[in-house]
């Protein structure tokens, strides 16, 4: 199904978004940047995407369209195999593993991890004269303050229960780069928050109890805590709430400072487990309730990029479309198990996992102006190049204290790279302080098991364990040019390479960065 505006009241007449997109077109010269409206989802899997996985049963039309219309990075990762260290890479173009924590959040805790006077993408941006917004999950980290001021940073129930609501959030994203925000501190609907944050406060604080038993019980659905609820927060319209706020966002820039670039940065709680996708999206796919969540976040990707064409910025807007880590343990188990569906295909390992299922994720960027369609790319990227090529798209010069592991890919948007590889290596870590390192096609792995998920222990997992071949090694050695799916470990058979990685991986981490200096 299509998602048709007029289901929501918040849009504004056609014929007034016209006239703004009249007013932008003639504005064109004043404006020397393109827009850039990042969609980062949450859990979507490589071949949770119908153009990623031939065998896929969940169509996704919308974010195939863009492919075709645009460029697909088949040779994606995000950096980290959870979300909140992705969301630090991504807001600083730095691995999370430099901050010497390891952490996902929940409620009250914090603080933000990014540090007050460290440059973030959306304040690099702000630099250049975009306007910022960031609409929906965050997860990096707040201080939330207690009655007498001061910080909690204890992410429990009991942590949540000192919150003071009517002080003001010191570490806000507005206070990281953004101008607007609207959104959750953690997980939208897994959390023992339930409550919107507007700038900087909750303007409506929770009143009572999650009361579970209004939400489906089945296998997608197991991931609620029991947390406070504020009385505006509707866990199965979330989606559509940062949807509107995206949309409304786009129109009154598009009305207002139509001689300015935007960027948008869309965080979407899909299709983050529990599924309980939108009521006009439950039943659609007849595949169940994560599939329905699919299906929905593609229709909701679609009406963003229906309304800058509708808007006249679709020519000049980069879109990017991707994810902070590979799919959930229930979603694939389940998936596979109840309608032969993947959301890893093809790639060995989960949510999570060291392996490539881990982090390996869709990466689809349209540009009309700049980026042919059609264009399909393997160089490998990390979704903390994003940063250096905002710089680069803008004129930005970085520091050598900022974006430490961002490599510029605008050469590749542009079709420009002519066939060399822009990254020689990639690091890649996992929550529990893991670490692995891509060189070309060989990629070492700095630890037995996959580094995240226990297979033994996990009654679910254990039908898709792979026995290693070489279980007396302490690391792992992959040719994924042979052996995508990371099946035979040739720890033993290349001793010199093993300890060539395990050198440079060790040298990256230590040196603070694996950018090459930028000279300022």
């Amino acid at each position: 199904m299509k998602y048709e505006p007029e289901k929501t009241p918040r849009y504004r007449k056609r014929g007034m978004a016209v006239l703004a997109g009249l007013a932008l077109a003639c504005s064109a010269k004043a404006q020397e940047h393109p827009n850039i409206l990042l969609i980062l989802t949450d859990d979507l899997g490589y071949g949770d995407v119908a153009i990623y996985n031939t065998e896929s049963k969940v169509p996704t039309p919308r974010m195939d369209q863009l492919a075709r219309e645009g460029m697909k990075f088949t040779d994606a990762h995000s950096p980290a195999t959870v979300c909140t260290p992705t969301r630090y890479s991504v807001m600083t173009g730095r691995m999370a593993l430099r901050t010497g924590r390891h952490v996902v959040f929940t409620g009250a805790g914090g603080p933000n991890l990014i540090e007050e006077n460290r440059l973030t993408l959306p304040g690099m941006l702000r630099e250049q004269g975009y306007r910022t917004a960031k609409f929906g999950k965050w997860h990096i980290g707040l201080s939330f303050l207690d009655a007498d001021g001061e910080p909690i940073h204890d992410g429990s129930p009991e942590g949540v229960a000192r919150i003071d609501y009517s002080r003001a959030i010191p570490d806000a994203p507005i206070h990281r780069g953004f101008d607007e925000f609207f959104g959750t501190a953690c997980c939208p609907t897994t959390d023992f928050l339930y409550a919107f944050i507007d700038g900087d406060r909750i303007p409506v604080p929770p009143e009572g109890m999650l009361d579970r038993s209004k939400y489906p019980d089945n296998p997608y659905t197991q991931d609620f805590r029991e947390g406070v609820i504020a009385p505006d927060f509707d866990i199965e319209e979330i989606d559509i709430i940062f949807l509107n706020k995206s949309l409304e966002f786009l129109e009154n820039h598009a009305e207002n400072h139509p001689d300015k670039p935007f960027f948008l940065f869309h965080s979407t709680q899909a299709v983050h487990l529990p599924s309980i996708p939108a009521k006009d999206w439950q039943g659609v796919t007849g595949l169940g309730p994560h599939a329905d969540f699919i299906t929905q976040l593609d229709d909701n990707i679609g009406s963003l990029v229906d309304k800058l064409e509708e808007l006249g910025m679709a020519e000049n807007t980069l879109v990017i479309v991707t994810s902070d880590n590979g799919p959930e343990i229930a979603a694939i188990v389940n998936m596979r198990a109840d309608h032969g569906h993947d959301g890893a295909h093809p790639w060995r390992g989960i949510k999570r996992d060291q392996w490539e299922g881990g982090h390996r994720v869709p990466f689809i960027a349209r540009w009309p102006a700049k980026i042919a369609p059609g264009s399909v790319t393997d160089q490998m990227l990390s979704l903390t190049d994003i940063m250096a090529t905002a710089a680069a798209m803008t004129g930005y010069t970085l520091p050598d204290d900022a974006a430490e592991d961002s490599f510029d890919m605008l050469p590749v948007l542009l079709g420009e790279d002519g066939g060399e590889p822009v990254r020689p290596h990639k690091l890649q870590q996992t929550w529990s302080a893991n670490y692995s390192i891509r060189v070309d096609d060989w990629k070492y792995i700095d630890h037995q098991g996959s580094g995240g998920n226990d297979y033994e222990r996990r009654e679910e997992l254990r039908p898709f364990i792979i026995p290693d071949t070489a279980p007396e090694a302490p690391g792992q050695l992959y040719d994924l040019a042979s052996d995508p799916g990371e099946t035979t470990n040739l720890y033993f058979e290349h001793p010199e390479r093993v300890g060539e990685m395990r050198k440079l991986l060790h040298q990256l981490i230590t040196d603070d960065r694996s950018a090459p200096l930028r000279g300022k």
